[in-house]
């Protein structure tokens, strides 16, 4: 039985109260609880299984950066985003954390998208200001900033199942002044956070040179107050982690959404995942699509048993 959407209990036979509800026979059935994605691309689904050939950088360039530019359009925003929802309603998936694209309106379609299909969500409008593509970046970060604050102001409030998370997509991608600008935006909405992390090892190096005097990448988030703490926070892949690393995660408290397939298709490496653990780090899976071909949460974990087993 659930009330306002929380259990109230397992019954051999159906109470008095809830007898005026449907029973719906399951015999035969094995019922599981909605599962959770915790990191995706919305506007990637377009293009997914493309590109496999390409490490992330060289992909983000070629593959995702010109698609992402096309949600300028809402039109095109509005059928690529069906299409990916449609597929969602039909998944095992209730719940997904979810990276939109820079632009306010495509982002504000695909959370009032998201809303009517019941589907329980985290949305974020993706913050970038350098290192990226003209027409796909932000003029600077105060105009980033301003957009992400018209965007919270305007959607605030407007839905149930839908909520925003702070979404710098990665530190390359976002400058200094942006980030301590997000800082100061995440506290004042009282807002969780969503970004990747080691994906990659030429990532890696890139962020130590624009971050120099960091002891790892986890440690520059947590210089511009955007890395765990009392700030709930969700990083993507953490494949290249390493020990100090590892011991920064679980004393920030900061989830690790391990997305076993985009790893492997975009020859990012594979987690140390069973460190994670060993180090109480929280862990859950992520499809990312579109360096993940998949939605399903079930083929995460069949990925997620192969690519263990591998390393």
């Amino acid at each position: 039985m659930c009330v306002d959407g929380v259990s109230a209990g397992v019954h051999e036979s159906l109470p008095d109260e809830f007898k005026h509800l449907p029973v719906v026979n399951c015999e035969g059935h094995l019922v599981t609880p909605g599962l959770v994605d915790l990191h995706m691309h919305a506007p990637q689904f377009a293009f997914r299984g493309l590109g496999m050939d390409l490490e992330l950088l060289d992909w983000l360039n070629t593959r995702t950066f010109p698609e992402e530019a096309k949600y300028t359009d809402l039109d095109y925003a509005r059928d690529a985003y069906a299409r990916l929802i449609a597929e969602l309603k039909n998944g095992p998936n209730a719940r997904v954390c979810v990276f939109a694209t820079l632009h306010l309106p495509a982002t504000t379609l695909l959370m009032e998208m998201l809303e009517d299909s019941g589907l329980v969500s985290m949305v974020g409008k993706v913050n970038m200001d350098r290192n990226s593509p003209a027409d796909l970046c932000e003029a600077n970060g105060d105009e980033s900033l301003a957009d992400t604050r018209r965007w919270l102001q305007e959607t605030a409030g407007r839905f149930h199942n839908t909520t925003p998370i702070l979404t710098p997509r990665f530190i390359p991608s976002c400058s200094d002044g942006l980030m301590r600008g997000l800082a100061e935006l995440r506290q004042e909405f009282v807002l969780p956070v969503q970004s990747h992390l080691s994906e990659n090892p030429s990532e890696v190096q890139w962020v130590a040179e624009l971050c120099p005097g960091t002891s790892c990448y986890g440690d520059a988030y947590r210089r511009f107050g955007l890395f765990g703490g009392d700030v709930p926070t969700i990083m993507a892949h953490c494949v290249w982690s390493d020990e100090a690393e590892t011991a920064l995660l679980a004393e920030r408290g900061v989830y690790v959404a391990h997305c076993p397939q985009s790893n492997m298709n975009l020859s990012s490496g594979i987690a140390p995942v069973r460190r994670f653990l060993d180090a109480g780090v929280r862990v859950g899976l992520g499809s990312d699509m579109a360096g993940g071909c998949h939605s399903s949460i079930f083929r995460a974990m069949s990925d997620a048993v192969q690519a263990s087993k591998l390393r």
